[in-house]
């Protein structure tokens, strides 16, 4: 006998060794695994809540004085509740998620479940992430057109602006604008792909092992 029935034989009997999983195993297990996914992203949704509504308590009194001082108080306090109700609706939608994966009963609704958590999460970052660009630009583009109130606050409110020359002013203060948006939209991206990339990344195996089961149960 060759080498290759030699490795055959002995690759045989390990098959026979291991524990032979059902559909019904591997589905729960899935089940299992994608339920705890999915409960992630809805805590992770409730935490990143809890972390923007902290970080509005240490904003300086300086900063409320220029928004204010430029007009702009009230219509972030509207912009700031309408983004609090969109949150809120996404929470839901996750914890609807949630409770629907728990409740599945089939590996073609388990499927249909991951696709609508994926599509959940990707219309959440979407959201997030060009809420924030269109603030940025709408503010600097508001600033622009309010340039010598602007000079005369940022050199009230904050120090080192008051030695900037009033024609140089505003190149400066814009590049700066653009520098700092960039980097935060930047980090906004790379959290977002590191925590629910991760995550999505996982359902995704998942989504495919039910369509391998799917197929063999066919």
């Amino acid at each position: 006998m060759d080498e290759l029935e030699l490795l055959k034989e002995k690759w045989q009997a390990r098959e026979q060794d291991l524990p032979k999983l059902s559909y019904s195993d591997i589905y729960k297990m899935l089940l299992k695994k994608s339920s705890s996914v999915v409960k992630w992203i809805f805590i992770i949704s409730i935490i990143e809540l809890a972390f923007w509504s902290l970080l509005t308590i240490f904003i300086p009194e300086s900063s409320k004085e220029f928004n204010e001082g430029m007009g702009l108080k009230e219509v972030l306090f509207v912009i700031n509740i309408i983004n609090y109700a969109v949150f809120f609706i996404f929470i839901y939608l996750f914890y609807k998620n949630y409770r629907s994966i728990q409740v599945t009963d089939s590996s073609s609704e388990l499927m249909r479940n991951i696709l609508q958590t994926r599509k959940t999460v990707k219309y959440f970052v979407i959201y997030n992430v060009g809420t924030t660009v269109l603030a940025m630009l709408g503010t600097n583009i508001y600033y622009y057109f309010k340039k010598e109130q602007l000079y005369e606050l940022m050199s009230k409110n904050f120090e080192g602006y008051d030695a900037i020359p009033p024609e140089n002013f505003t190149t400066i203060f814009f590049l700066i604008q653009l520098g700092v948006g960039v980097v935060f939209i930047f980090v906004i991206l790379l959290i977002y792909r590191l925590v629910y990339g991760t995550l999505l990344g996982r359902l995704q195996r998942n989504y495919k092992e039910l369509q391998k089961i799917e197929m063999q149960d066919n």
